[in-house]
């Protein structure tokens, strides 16, 4: 890499349209055409592609040009062919925010010349004549070179002269002769294409959701301070984001009891996606948590365990909120005089009214909105986890987003939106640094199959981040519900292996909460969207230790923090779905294998690449079980694995023992 170099800039189209026989196309990543920026973050090279290709016989030289957006400079990365055209070059961006990208083709009439030479040598034919032009060549770089550079091309342009082929191809001359390429005929990409460029964790994360509400003594509110007494319990199993469902007052009218019933007692303490009473709305928090102070005391204990705080953004409100009654135009009136309030039929919300995006006053209503993230941004708040998004507009997404990246480019949001595909790809491309999917859903191995595969390859890749969730305060799969410990244990290997984030809802995950609110619903019985729960997190029968070695095994292994890398390998047992994900050095391979049967042993072979990924194709090799902390040898592509779901129904084998030193990181277990 070149770096901070001034590239030379490529001649007009209109200059060199007669003479330019450069085609430059199927660059990547684009997303629509650059009308979005693609998603990159740090720590992760940006990986450039593009089809180059010239008419006839000569061989095209490619740039990746990349800078930070504002920046006149042009840092420049040669693009290496793979074949078929195709030509690839990354960069590893340093700073947060846009960074902007272009590929540059000419024609290398040096290694053109080299590429024939060489077949002539080989070939035993008379190259008195192909010297002299390539000394030709050597001459008019030498016109174009200073100093050591320009002393070492007289030379070999001399001897090149004197017949010294084996000169004339040496990788030293055609070094000089990359340094002193003539880009007279260049030709550049029509425009520049965009990558946003993320902190590390909107890439790499792991989620844990708790109510604080339920952190308190048994059948007693909970409080922030409560909820400082839980961070080790949450820290050592691993997490490094702490989810937290809404925390402002709650209304009171139409307020929902237990199991959603619309008969609330007194002391029920409703749904906390209902927002706002008499005591405030979207900027106070409820005065049974603490105050706004005990809540910013909250987010540095947080930090100093390792975690971060991610703050719900509920855009709607309850029937109590100040809004209803200051802005009455925010809202949708029905023909009865009544607010329209939330439906999504035949299910009602009659406790929340969402705003009205269509509102004549959408200028304030947007402002105001903004200014909600804005204050949470004050008190500390990097992270929002955004309820429903896809019943806002998109163009409102993308304004909000782009207006708070630019003062604060390390701001995550987590799009929350369960919805059709194309409405989720939406939002990912807007903005939205992850986005939730349908992982909870997919359960057999065709199905994950077919869905990760779409979700990590281009063009998908380029603009969405997933962030798999096996439950929710809303899910609870049927998978879940009847499938036992291995079920659980299996969905989190999975979620934590084929995603770089993934998130649970606790304590009700590792104490494996299954009981549905009736037969055939997907929602919790007993669910703390509508009640506090008293939780025994000491339960003998906890998944925590293992939630706490599946998260070491991400941080230790790099092939797991990134979406990229994983293909999916055959088995002879529909069963079992086994994947693998490299980093693109080769240095991690990770090989996982999950029983879909949380019922009965299953067996059988799994085929490995071994030529692919550089392993012995007929020698034994070693395989670190980093689950069970078992070793295994392997030999050749094809091997024997025997899961019985009473157990552990999972494998997770590091393959190449390059893992990844962390930091002292105390965990359970």
């Amino acid at each position: 890499m070149i770096a901070a170099r001034a590239a030379p800039e490529a001649a007009s189209f209109e200059t060199v349209a007669a003479t330019s026989r450069m085609v430059i196309e199927g660059v990547t990543p684009q997303v629509d055409g650059g009308r979005f920026p693609a998603k990159g973050s740090l720590g992760e090279p940006v990986l450039v592609e593009a089809d180059v290709f010239v008419d006839g016989h000569d061989r095209p030289a490619v740039a990746l040009l990349h800078r930070v957006a504002g920046e006149k400079t042009w840092s420049e990365v040669a693009m290496r062919p793979l074949g078929n055209d195709r030509f690839r070059a990354e960069f590893e961006p340093q700073t947060l925010g846009t960074h902007v990208f272009t590929v540059e083709a000419w024609i290398d009439r040096f290694a053109t010349w080299a590429g024939d030479l060489a077949k002539r040598v080989e070939a035993e034919q008379d190259v008195a004549i192909d010297l002299l032009l390539g000394a030709e060549l050597v001459d008019a770089a030498l016109e174009r070179s200073r100093g050591q550079a320009a002393t070492r091309l007289k030379k070999f342009a001399r001897s090149i002269r004197g017949g010294g082929a084996e000169a004339a191809l040496s990788p030293q001359l055609r070094a000089l002769m990359d340094a002193a390429a003539d880009r007279s005929g260049a030709v550049r990409m029509e425009g520049q294409l965009e990558v946003w460029v993320d902190r590390e964790r909107a890439r790499f994360s792991s989620w844990y959701e708790l109510f604080p509400r339920s952190t308190g003594p048994a059948g007693v509110h909970g409080t922030f301070a409560d909820l400082e007494d839980r961070l080790p319990y949450v820290a050592r199993m691993g997490f490094d984001v702490l989810y937290l469902p809404p925390i402002h007052p709650i209304g009171h009218r139409f307020r929902k009891g237990p199991n959603n019933s619309v008969a609330a007692q007194p002391e029920d303490p409703g749904s906390p996606w209902a927002i706002g009473n008499q005591e405030g709305g979207h900027k106070s928090v409820h005065p049974r948590l603490g105050t706004l102070e005990e809540f910013r005391h909250l987010l540095g204990a947080a930090s100093s365990h390792g975690l971060e705080v991610a703050l719900d953004l509920a855009f709607q409100c309850s029937p109590d909120h100040p809004y209803v009654i200051e802005h009455p135009e925010w809202f949708r009136q029905r023909p009865d005089g009544t607010v329209q309030y939330a439906e999504n039929p035949p299910k009602k919300y009659e406790d929340i009214y969402p705003f009205d995006f269509e509102t004549a006053a959408w200028r304030e209503l947007w402002a105001e909105l903004r200014s909600i993230v804005d204050f949470w941004i004050e008190q500390g708040v990097r992270i929002f986890r955004v309820d429903n998004p896809h019943t806002k507009p998109f163009r409102f997404w993308e304004w909000l987003i782009a207006g708070v990246r630019e003062r604060h480019a390390d701001v995550i949001f987590l799009s929350e939106a369960f919805t059709r595909p194309k409405v989720m790809y939406r939002l990912a491309k807007v903005g939205f640094s992850q986005s939730y999917t349908y992982f909870a859903w997919r359960s057999a191995a065709p199905a994950l199959r077919v869905y990760f595969s779409e979700l990590t390859a281009p063009p998908v890749r380029d603009f969405f981040r997933p962030n798999l969730w096996p439950n929710t305060q809303d899910i609870l799969t049927e998978e879940l519900q009847g499938g036992g410990r291995a079920a659980f244990i299996a969905r989190l290997v999975l979620a934590a292996t084929l995603g770089a984030s993934y998130g649970i809802l606790g304590p009700a995950f590792e104490l494996m909460e299954n009981v549905p609110v009736a037969p055939g619903r997907e929602e919790y019985r007993d669910s703390e969207k509508y009640q506090l729960r008293d939780w025994d997190l000491d339960r003998p029968d906890s998944l925590r230790d293992l939630i706490a070695r599946v998260n070491r095994i991400r941080r230790q292994n790099y092939a797991l923090q990134t979406d990229r890398g994983l293909r999916f390998l055959p088995t002879d047992n529909e069963h079992l779905l086994a994947y693998r994900k490299v980093t693109v050095d080769g240095a991690n391979l990770v090989v996982t294998v999950v029983n879909l049967d949380p019922l009965r042993t299953q067996r059988g072979f799994v085929d490995i690449p071994t030529v692919e990924l550089n392993l012995p194709p007929t020698e034994p090799f070693e395989v670190h079980d980093l689950l069970a902390d078992a070793r295994y040898s392997w030999r050749g592509g094809r091997n024997y694995v025997e899961l019985d779901p009473g157990v552990v129904p999972a494998h997770v084998f590091r393959v190449s023992d390059q893992a990844r030193v962390e930091p002292e990181f105390e965990y359970w277990e």
